[in-house]
């Protein structure tokens, strides 16, 4: 790790279609092998099926509330502390919640065989705007797993 300085947060632009930076990032991080024009491919397609299937307009605002309720507020980090290893509950910046959020969004996507990733995006994003789904699942085990080892928030650095 540097010790010059900090490394600044590069703000990535927002998307063409829907003008949103959580769009843009969400294009990023389904993006594979750099080939942008399919991911985007894929998000707008998930998107259209989402407004379709919920039926209520904007597409943004639906995954902005699936968002809310994917994104973890705790997670917990390994510190070595005289030979034992103790899990310490952490809070998480809004960036990381939202990167972990979207990349766990993905991840459960990429899991669900037998369909295309398009419409595997698409339930994703309904089902974690229902609250229900593997997203929001990820999310209660990591607040769980906080919770549980709360006793080592003294250890905090």
């Amino acid at each position: 790790m540097s010790r010059r300085r900090r490394a600044e947060k590069r703000v990535a632009d927002p998307d063409p279609r829907y003008g949103s930076p959580l769009v843009a990032s969400l294009i990023n991080t389904v993006m594979n092998r750099g080939k942008k024009s399919v991911a985007q491919r894929i998000v707008y397609g998930a998107c259209e099926r989402v407004s379709e299937k919920l039926e209520k307009g904007d597409p943004v605002d639906i995954l902005l509330g699936a968002m809310e309720n994917a994104r973890p507020k705790l997670e917990v980090k390994s510190r070595r502390v005289g030979g034992a290893t103790y899990q310490v509950p952490v809070e998480i910046s809004f960036e990381r919640q939202q990167s972990l959020a979207l990349r766990w969004m993905v991840t459960s996507a990429r899991g669900r065989k037998g369909m295309p990733m398009g419409e595997a995006l698409a339930s994703e994003i309904i089902d974690a705007y229902n609250g229900t789904g593997g997203v929001v699942k990820k999310k209660e085990d990591t607040h769980k797993m906080a919770q549980a080892n709360r006793a080592f928030a003294h250890l905090r650095w």
